[in-house]
């Protein structure tokens, strides 16, 4: 069941709120992407968080992210996939960045971080996404 008012009073408070937090690329942070349309992939829990990659900032406010899943997917053009240390577990997690949801966040979704993607992987990344915008 799609949970449109849930996110809209969630969406109400993250917009009033004074996010203050430093951002750099490979950063992976809880971020609060909502309850999306169609195939747009959603947050999940009462905030609607999932993990975002921190792929550039472009704003004081405005940055391009790439969430991530731990859903089984291919690694092809579309998705990657990553291990990162969980900050606070000291964990290493498994993880597929989904290339083909990269979007513009505000820095006000951000909740906390919780790692850093390895430049070499961030490197791989990168290299994917230019393939998706330039194919030729």
């Amino acid at each position: 069941m799609n949970q449109f008012d849930e996110w809209n009073e969630v969406k109400k408070f993250t917009h009033s709120s004074k996010v203050q937090l430093t951002i750099k690329p490979r950063d992976i942070f809880w971020t609060k992407i909502g309850q999306n349309i169609g195939h747009e992939e959603y947050g999940k829990g009462k905030d609607f968080l999932r993990p975002v990659i921190v792929i550039r900032q472009l704003t004081s406010d405005l940055f391009i992210g790439i969430p991530t899943t731990t859903s089984d997917k291919q690694d092809n053009d579309y998705f990657h996939n990553i291990v990162y240390v969980d900050k606070n577990t000291k964990v290493g997690v498994n993880s597929i960045a989904m290339l083909l949801q990269m979007k513009v966040f505000s820095k006000k979704r951000l909740f906390n971080k919780l790692g850093t993607v390895s430049k070499n992987e961030f490197t791989m990344i990168i290299d994917k996404l230019k393939g998706m915008i330039d194919p030729t």
